[in-house]
């Protein structure tokens, strides 16, 4: 096997030139490896040394001989295709041979080439191989993207705010430059980071997230920058540094706000000189890395205060994308909770739940100050409280007033639709739908033992008994 590369070249897109005459693949890979210096050529002279090679390494075009002993190169497509569904095939035939091409292009082939080969008709067929097998590449990875519901890795919605976001982050992800994104907390920040980089060049290389805040401040610079050995007390090794394990991807800087200036200086000589110098050393280090940051800070009012610098603002602010809180998106949000709770059921390992209307109707209306963040946990409540087959408002009512857990705003009890009546009237029927769900879900998890109950609730045994009478509910009736 024989590689042609430019020296120095850093290998990327794989080209295989399968042939059993070797002076011929050795000299067609030399071909096509003069023309395109920034490939990666490998000659190899069977269809079983082909299949090694595509089980090694991606590979984004075949150049395959059609009579060739031991396997075919029908043969020979057909492996490559299982196994690079994305791979281009381009078969070389005689011109004796037109109808196994054609037979060839009707197995999957992409193109074929009649011996002896005109180099320019070569050159247009790998040019546009290679073309091919990026865009399939790239369709692939955007499914991949928009259907890893699990994950997390989908913006779901489709109002306009959505919509516009979508377009935006396609647009983005297509340049080098740095990228500032702005929103509330809790609205998808970092799943906006991460597409932006998943859907531009770097895809394939790292993609690093650092939340500012959450390191403590003397060791941030190094974690960010990296230190040599001897630095400061417990430095007793070098430390490569983010940045640098992030070189030729893309680093996400979340809450940038909250950096502090020294910081704010190393980080601006990154973005204006693509170096970064470690922690103790007196030599900077080149470093190729994408910036995307992020705040829900008012950047403007920290330059303003003296606390954020305004050359820093500029560098990071070449383009930028604000998310929109949930309550500007209300529109959205029943396809989000629908999405949460498929989520959740998988988590927990059961069965799709159903959902009221109303409940919906009235998730679209709360504000959700935390935004989707808030509105995912408020469904996890709801999927680990619920014990039957549907989720209805007595359940919300149970969760954000009498579960265990916190209610997710001040806006989470529900007030009666329609015409108000007497304050006093309204707020007994709050009670007892209250009181009511509560006891069916005390007893629900209980079994009916009105003993355990009583524990859990934190009523005495009698107390419990007459809640039970005066609702009208009998604790045997939840022992099956």
């Amino acid at each position: 096997m024989s590689v042609i590369k430019s020296p120095g070249q850093t290998l990327g897109t794989h080209v295989v030139i399968v042939d059993d005459e070797q002076d011929f693949a050795r000299g067609l890979a030399r071909l096509i490896g003069g023309r395109f210096p920034e490939l990666d050529v490998v000659a190899v002279h069977s269809g079983v040394e082909a299949v090694r090679v595509l089980t090694e390494k991606p590979t984004q075009l075949v150049v395959t001989d059609l009579r060739m002993p031991e396997m075919t190169g029908l043969q020979l497509l057909n492996q490559a295709l299982a196994l690079q569904p994305e791979l281009s095939m381009v078969v070389l035939t005689a011109y004796g041979t037109i109808e196994t091409a054609v037979e060839a292009l009707r197995a999957g082939a992409y193109d074929f080439l009649t011996k002896p080969i005109e180099p320019e008709q070569l050159f247009r067929v790998v040019e546009k191989g290679l073309e091919r097998s990026r865009l399939l590449e790239e369709n692939n990875r955007l499914r991949q993207i928009l259907a890893s519901k699990e994950s997390g890795g989908e913006l779901i919605g489709e109002g306009a705010a959505m919509r516009q976001l979508k377009r935006s982050i396609a647009a983005v992800a297509q340049s080098d430059y740095t990228v500032l994104i702005r929103g509330e907390s809790g609205t998808g920040k970092e799943l906006v980071a991460r597409l932006i980089h998943h859907l531009g060049p770097r895809a394939e290389k790292p993609f690093l997230a650092v939340n500012c805040p959450s390191i403590p401040e003397n060791l941030l610079e190094s974690e960010l920058f990296g230190h040599v050995k001897g630095a400061f007390t417990g430095a007793d090794r070098d430390h490569k540094g983010l940045f640098a394990a992030a070189d030729k991807g893309t680093m996400h800087l979340d809450e940038i706000g909250d950096i502090t200036p020294a910081i704010q200086t190393k980080l601006l000589r990154i973005l204006q000189e693509g170096e970064v110098r470690p922690v103790g050393s007196n030599r900077s280090m080149r470093v190729d890395v994408r910036v995307v940051a992020s705040t829900n800070q008012d950047l403007e009012a920290g330059i303003k205060a003296k606390t954020f610098r305004e050359d820093l603002y500029y560098r990071l602010n070449v383009l930028s994308i604000t998310l929109p809180p949930l309550r500007e998106r209300a529109e959205d949000i029943p396809l989000l909770a629908a999405h949460f709770f498929r989520v959740a059921c998988r988590e927990m390992g059961l069965p799709e739940k159903g959902v009221d209307a109303e409940v919906m109707h009235w998730m679209a209306g709360n504000p959700w100050p935390g935004n989707v963040r808030e509105l995912q946990n408020f469904v996890r409540r709801l999927t680990v409280f619920a014990t039957t087959e549907r989720v209805d408002m007595n359940l919300v009512r149970l969760v954000c007033q009498g579960g265990s857990l916190p209610a997710p705003s001040a806006m989470c009890i529900p007030v009666p639709q329609g015409p108000l009546g007497e304050y006093k009237v309204a707020k007994a029927e709050a009670v007892t739908g209250f009181t009511l769900a509560y006891v069916h879900e005390l007893l629900a998890q209980t079994r009916g033992n009105v003993s355990e109950a009583a524990r859990v609730s934190g009523l005495s045994r009698v107390a419990l008994q007459k809640i039970l009478s005066r609702m009208g509910e009998s604790a045997a009736r939840y022992r099956d």
